[in-house]
């Protein structure tokens, strides 16, 4: 690669760098100078951009590429059968995890998810390589991530793996952070992190931030940041669940929700992950940009879609129900932010609770 792009490079990074810092997504010093010396573009070669409803492939060839790599914007870097199955995060909502979890120069980190290899490239800078493990699920990916940080001078351990199982092999970890989308914590790493450590990971629409126990229990808030992150997946699927198409009803009635609210409020929306997890929607607007219609669906077969102040669900979940009872929780606690939720792990499951673990959310699966 040319000197020029580097130096281009380096001026992109410390812009960013200047802009992620004014909103307050990297403050602290020593993140800031690991994020100004790893560089994204390295491990971005390709990306997917989404323009006029349809993917257009990028690549270092594109003078176009060199810009978007430097945006605060995930980039989609895998397709699978047309659906983005691997990107790299944000940098501002990346930087906010890595700051949340809290590192110390002789911490241990397990990471879930390798994808690009740009995050462990970045934890390598701060820790050192050897501090550092990785699991990927995609062999592919673990192989390209692996020789994208060779190539940057990166030694982690990388391994294709279930990320879900950890790495028992180098347990225990002072540090777990996962980059991909969970619904519940697995119960394998509360086994791998040491006590007193730390596991942050997006669950639902938010990340949680969790102090591991000696009683193979953890605990704590979410963070205040959405959080929007691909489905932890199994080798050769997308993660995604298909649409069931409109199955034949198992009921039908009518609705007083705000399709607007269900749509569009990303507060009520991070509740409802909590609420019916594992669970894609999609919304249809008029002509004049407002919400006419919204679908719910999962890989279960359960759907749901309400229109005109109508709702049809069918399935397994009455998902319609579940928004139903996100929504009266949601209003009764008058509109709770992400930081007022919170979750405590067990070996036998999970629960999530409102202000406190004494107050459980009885709509979420788990609660107690």
């Amino acid at each position: 690669m040319t000197t020029h792009t580097e130096e281009r490079a380096a001026q992109l990074r410390a812009a960013l760098a200047d802009t992620l810092e004014a909103r307050g997504q990297l403050t602290d010093p020593t993140w800031r100078k690991v994020f100004q010396t790893v560089p994204r573009h390295s491990f971005v070669p390709e990306l997917w951009t989404l323009a006029a409803d349809e993917l257009r492939h990028v690549t270092s060839t594109d003078a176009r590429w060199l810009d978007l790599v430097y945006t605060d914007d995930a980039l989609a870097t895998q397709l699978t059968d047309g659906v983005a199955t691997s990107s790299s995060t944000a940098p501002g909502l990346m930087f906010t995890m890595l700051q949340a979890l809290d590192v110390a120069d002789s911490h241990r980190v397990l990471e879930v998810a390798t994808g690009t290899g740009y995050n462990a490239a970045l934890l390598s800078e701060r820790l050192g390589s050897h501090q550092v493990v990785t699991v990927e699920v995609d062999p592919v990916l673990a192989r390209l991530a692996g020789s994208r940080l060779r190539r940057c001078g990166y030694t982690p351990l990388v391994i294709a793996g279930d990320g879900r199982d950890g790495h028992p092999a180098r347990a225990p970890y002072d540090r777990l952070i996962a980059t991909c989308g969970f619904s519940a914590i697995p119960a394998a790493w509360l086994e791998q992190v040491r006590p007193a450590g730390m596991i942050v990971c997006p669950l639902g629409w938010g990340t949680v931030r969790l102090v591991v126990s000696d009683r193979g229990r953890a605990e704590g808030r979410f963070l205040p940041h959405g959080s929007y992150f691909m489905a932890v997946r199994d080798t050769g699927t997308t993660g995604t669940p298909a649409h069931p198409g409109r199955p034949s009803a198992t009921s039908g009635r009518l609705t007083g929700l705000d399709l607007a609210t269900i749509a569009e409020d990303d507060a009520f929306r991070f509740v409802l992950s909590l609420a019916a997890p594992e669970t894609a929607s999609a919304a249809e607007r008029g002509d004049d940009g407002r919400t006419t219609a919204v679908e719910l669906w999962s890989a279960d077969g359960s759907w749901a879609r309400a229109e005109g102040g109508t709702v049809c669900q069918a399935g397994p979940r009455l998902l319609w129900d579940a928004v139903e009872a996100a929504h009266e929780l949601y209003v009764e606690h008058d509109r709770p932010g992400r930081e007022r939720f919170g979750v405590t792990v067990t070996a036998e499951g999970q629960y999530i609770w409102l202000d406190s673990p004494s107050h459980p959310v009885p709509y979420c699966p788990g609660a107690v």
